[in-house]
Protein backbone atom coordinates (compact mmCIF):
# COMPACT_ATOMS: atom_id res chain seq x y z
CA UNK A 1 0.00 0.00 0.00
CA UNK A 2 0.98 3.65 0.04
CA UNK A 3 -0.62 5.57 2.89
CA UNK A 4 1.98 8.34 3.26
CA UNK A 5 4.29 9.89 0.73
CA UNK A 6 6.50 12.90 -0.04
CA UNK A 7 5.77 15.36 -2.82
CA UNK A 8 8.33 17.25 -4.94
CA UNK A 9 8.68 21.01 -4.85
CA UNK A 10 6.68 23.04 -7.33
CA UNK A 11 9.88 23.96 -9.17
CA UNK A 12 10.83 20.27 -9.50
CA UNK A 13 7.42 19.43 -10.94
CA UNK A 14 7.56 22.33 -13.39
CA UNK A 15 10.98 21.27 -14.66
CA UNK A 16 10.25 17.54 -14.85
CA UNK A 17 6.95 17.91 -16.72
CA UNK A 18 7.67 21.23 -18.50
CA UNK A 19 4.73 22.91 -16.80
CA UNK A 20 4.17 26.64 -17.19
CA UNK A 21 3.75 29.14 -14.36
CA UNK A 22 0.20 29.86 -15.47
CA UNK A 23 -0.81 26.26 -14.84
CA UNK A 24 1.00 25.73 -11.56
CA UNK A 25 2.13 27.76 -8.56
CA UNK A 26 0.48 31.07 -9.48
CA UNK A 27 -2.89 29.32 -9.29
CA UNK A 28 -2.29 26.60 -6.69
CA UNK A 29 -0.04 28.07 -4.02
CA UNK A 30 1.36 24.58 -3.40
CA UNK A 31 4.43 23.90 -1.25
CA UNK A 32 6.36 20.67 -0.75
CA UNK A 33 5.03 18.25 1.87
CA UNK A 34 7.06 15.54 3.61
CA UNK A 35 4.26 13.52 5.20
CA UNK A 36 1.17 13.54 2.98
CA UNK A 37 -1.71 11.48 4.36
CA UNK A 38 -4.89 10.19 2.74
CA UNK A 39 -7.89 12.56 2.44
CA UNK A 40 -5.64 15.62 2.17
CA UNK A 41 -5.06 17.71 -0.97
CA UNK A 42 -2.36 16.46 -3.33
CA UNK A 43 -0.96 17.63 -6.70
CA UNK A 44 -1.92 15.57 -9.74
CA UNK A 45 -1.08 15.91 -13.43
CA UNK A 46 -3.40 15.14 -16.33
CA UNK A 47 -3.71 16.06 -20.02
CA UNK A 48 -4.85 19.61 -20.78
CA UNK A 49 -7.32 20.53 -23.50
CA UNK A 50 -4.54 22.00 -25.67
CA UNK A 51 -2.52 18.75 -25.64
CA UNK A 52 -0.18 19.93 -22.89
CA UNK A 53 -0.24 18.92 -19.24
CA UNK A 54 -2.13 20.50 -16.37
CA UNK A 55 -1.26 20.45 -12.67
CA UNK A 56 -4.24 20.45 -10.31
CA UNK A 57 -4.98 19.78 -6.67
CA UNK A 58 -7.19 16.83 -5.71
CA UNK A 59 -8.43 15.09 -2.60
CA UNK A 60 -6.44 11.89 -2.00
CA UNK A 61 -9.26 9.38 -1.74
CA UNK A 62 -11.26 8.76 -4.90
CA UNK A 63 -15.00 9.32 -5.03
CA UNK A 64 -16.47 8.00 -8.30
CA UNK A 65 -18.68 10.42 -10.21
CA UNK A 66 -21.73 8.20 -9.68
CA UNK A 67 -21.41 8.06 -5.87
CA UNK A 68 -24.84 9.02 -4.50
CA UNK A 69 -24.22 8.99 -0.74
CA UNK A 70 -23.57 12.29 1.08
CA UNK A 71 -20.66 10.71 2.97
CA UNK A 72 -17.53 9.91 0.98
CA UNK A 73 -16.49 6.24 0.74
CA UNK A 74 -13.62 5.23 3.07
CA UNK A 75 -10.31 3.62 2.11
CA UNK A 76 -10.36 4.63 -1.56
CA UNK A 77 -6.82 6.01 -1.75
CA UNK A 78 -5.01 2.79 -2.86
CA UNK A 79 -6.86 0.63 -5.42
CA UNK A 80 -5.14 -2.69 -6.06
CA UNK A 81 -4.07 -3.23 -9.66
CA UNK A 82 -5.51 -6.75 -9.50
CA UNK A 83 -9.02 -5.32 -8.95
CA UNK A 84 -8.96 -1.88 -10.54
CA UNK A 85 -10.28 -2.95 -13.96
CA UNK A 86 -13.24 -4.91 -12.60
CA UNK A 87 -14.47 -3.47 -9.29
CA UNK A 88 -17.31 -0.93 -9.69
CA UNK A 89 -15.51 1.61 -7.51
CA UNK A 90 -12.62 1.89 -9.98
CA UNK A 91 -13.39 0.37 -13.37
CA UNK A 92 -14.91 3.39 -15.14
CA UNK A 93 -12.27 5.89 -14.06
CA UNK A 94 -9.51 3.41 -14.98
CA UNK A 95 -10.94 3.42 -18.50
CA UNK A 96 -11.25 7.17 -18.93
CA UNK A 97 -9.57 9.22 -16.18
CA UNK A 98 -5.97 8.20 -15.56
CA UNK A 99 -3.46 10.68 -14.19
CA UNK A 100 0.00 11.07 -12.67
CA UNK A 101 0.73 11.77 -9.01
CA UNK A 102 4.18 13.38 -8.55
CA UNK A 103 6.38 12.11 -5.72
CA UNK A 104 9.95 11.72 -4.52
CA UNK A 105 9.22 8.75 -2.26
CA UNK A 106 6.83 7.08 0.14
CA UNK A 107 6.82 5.62 3.64
CA UNK A 108 6.17 2.05 4.62
CA UNK A 109 6.25 0.28 7.98
CA UNK A 110 7.98 -3.03 8.70
CA UNK A 111 7.38 -5.23 11.72
CA UNK A 112 10.61 -5.67 13.70
CA UNK A 113 11.57 -7.17 17.05
CA UNK A 114 13.73 -5.49 19.65
CA UNK A 115 14.94 -6.34 23.14
CA UNK A 116 14.07 -3.92 25.93
CA UNK A 117 17.45 -2.97 27.40
CA UNK A 118 15.98 -2.64 30.90
CA UNK A 119 13.77 -5.72 31.14
CA UNK A 120 15.19 -8.02 28.48
CA UNK A 121 11.67 -8.45 27.10
CA UNK A 122 11.40 -9.00 23.35
CA UNK A 123 8.89 -6.61 21.83
CA UNK A 124 7.42 -6.14 18.37
CA UNK A 125 7.36 -2.69 16.83
CA UNK A 126 6.69 -1.03 13.49
CA UNK A 127 9.76 0.62 12.00
CA UNK A 128 9.06 3.23 9.28
CA UNK A 129 11.15 3.30 6.11
CA UNK A 130 11.48 5.89 3.38
CA UNK A 131 11.45 4.27 -0.09
CA UNK A 132 12.61 6.27 -3.10
CA UNK A 133 14.54 6.23 -6.36
CA UNK A 134 18.34 6.48 -6.16
CA UNK A 135 19.27 10.14 -5.78
CA UNK A 136 15.76 10.95 -4.51
CA UNK A 137 14.73 11.77 -8.07
CA UNK A 138 11.24 12.96 -8.97
CA UNK A 139 8.88 10.29 -10.32
CA UNK A 140 5.18 9.64 -10.82
CA UNK A 141 2.75 7.17 -9.30
CA UNK A 142 0.10 5.82 -11.67
CA UNK A 143 -3.10 7.52 -10.54
CA UNK A 144 -6.78 7.72 -11.35
CA UNK A 145 -9.06 10.71 -10.81
CA UNK A 146 -12.74 11.60 -10.67
CA UNK A 147 -14.94 14.68 -10.25
CA UNK A 148 -17.73 14.28 -7.70
CA UNK A 149 -20.58 16.46 -6.51
CA UNK A 150 -22.11 15.84 -3.10
CA UNK A 151 -25.30 17.59 -4.21
CA UNK A 152 -26.64 19.32 -7.29
CA UNK A 153 -26.19 22.78 -5.81
CA UNK A 154 -22.60 22.15 -4.68
CA UNK A 155 -19.38 22.56 -6.64
CA UNK A 156 -17.68 19.43 -7.91
CA UNK A 157 -14.46 18.37 -6.22
CA UNK A 158 -11.55 16.60 -7.86
CA UNK A 159 -10.49 13.34 -6.19
CA UNK A 160 -7.70 10.88 -6.93
CA UNK A 161 -6.10 7.58 -5.90
CA UNK A 162 -2.73 5.82 -6.28
CA UNK A 163 -2.67 2.38 -7.92
CA UNK A 164 -0.77 -0.27 -5.94
CA UNK A 165 0.72 -3.61 -6.92
CA UNK A 166 2.55 -6.55 -5.34
CA UNK A 167 5.97 -5.38 -4.18
CA UNK A 168 8.94 -6.40 -6.30
CA UNK A 169 12.63 -5.72 -5.89
CA UNK A 170 14.02 -3.88 -2.85
CA UNK A 171 10.58 -2.57 -1.81
CA UNK A 172 9.55 -6.15 -1.00
CA UNK A 173 12.10 -6.14 1.84
CA UNK A 174 9.86 -3.67 3.67
CA UNK A 175 6.27 -4.42 2.65
CA UNK A 176 4.28 -6.80 0.45
CA UNK A 177 2.68 -3.95 -1.55
CA UNK A 178 4.07 -0.92 -3.35
CA UNK A 179 2.70 1.90 -5.51
CA UNK A 180 2.80 1.54 -9.29
CA UNK A 181 5.66 3.77 -10.46
CA UNK A 182 5.69 4.85 -14.10
CA UNK A 183 8.90 5.54 -16.06
CA UNK A 184 8.79 8.89 -17.80
CA UNK A 185 8.71 7.30 -21.27
CA UNK A 186 5.43 5.52 -20.41
CA UNK A 187 3.57 8.32 -18.67
CA UNK A 188 1.92 9.70 -21.82
CA UNK A 189 0.61 6.25 -22.72
CA UNK A 190 -0.88 5.86 -19.24
CA UNK A 191 -2.76 9.16 -19.57
CA UNK A 192 -3.81 8.70 -23.22
CA UNK A 193 -7.57 9.38 -23.30
CA UNK A 194 -7.90 7.37 -26.51
CA UNK A 195 -6.97 4.20 -24.64
CA UNK A 196 -10.24 3.16 -22.99
CA UNK A 197 -9.34 -0.45 -22.29
CA UNK A 198 -8.62 -0.22 -18.59
CA UNK A 199 -7.20 -3.71 -18.27
CA UNK A 200 -4.76 -3.08 -21.12
CA UNK A 201 -3.63 0.22 -19.58
CA UNK A 202 -3.02 -1.43 -16.22
CA UNK A 203 -1.21 -4.43 -17.67
CA UNK A 204 1.05 -2.23 -19.80
CA UNK A 205 1.83 0.04 -16.84
CA UNK A 206 2.77 -2.94 -14.70
CA UNK A 207 4.96 -4.41 -17.44
CA UNK A 208 7.11 -1.25 -17.56
CA UNK A 209 6.84 -0.22 -13.90
CA UNK A 210 9.91 0.96 -12.01
CA UNK A 211 11.00 -1.33 -9.17
CA UNK A 212 14.67 -0.30 -8.76
CA UNK A 213 14.21 1.64 -5.54
CA UNK A 214 16.26 2.07 -2.38
CA UNK A 215 15.15 2.48 1.22
CA UNK A 216 16.36 3.42 4.69
CA UNK A 217 14.90 3.55 8.18
CA UNK A 218 13.52 6.90 9.34
CA UNK A 219 12.34 8.34 12.61
CA UNK A 220 9.03 7.18 14.08
CA UNK A 221 7.98 10.83 13.99
CA UNK A 222 6.38 10.02 10.63
CA UNK A 223 3.86 7.85 12.50
CA UNK A 224 2.06 11.08 13.36
CA UNK A 225 0.49 12.53 10.22
CA UNK A 226 0.89 16.02 11.69
CA UNK A 227 4.69 15.70 11.69
CA UNK A 228 6.35 17.70 8.92
CA UNK A 229 9.73 18.84 7.66
CA UNK A 230 12.60 17.55 5.51
CA UNK A 231 14.23 15.82 8.49
CA UNK A 232 11.52 13.13 8.25
CA UNK A 233 13.17 11.55 5.21
CA UNK A 234 16.69 11.50 6.65
CA UNK A 235 18.18 8.15 7.75
CA UNK A 236 17.43 7.20 11.34
CA UNK A 237 20.68 6.09 12.99
CA UNK A 238 19.21 3.59 15.45
CA UNK A 239 16.35 1.65 13.85
CA UNK A 240 14.58 -0.98 15.94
Amino acid sequence: MCGRYVSPTMAEMERYWALSDARSHNQLGFSQHFNIAATTQIPIIHPADDAGLKLRMARWGLVPFWWAQPKMPPFTFNPRIEEAATKPMWRQVVKTSRCLIPAIGWYEWKAVTATDRFTGEIKTAKQPYFIHLPGRRVFAFAGIMSRWKAAENEAAILTAAIITRAAEGPAADVHERMPLILPKASQAAWMDPKQTDGRFALDHAQSVAVTAVVHHAVSSRVDNSRSAGPELIEPFPNPA
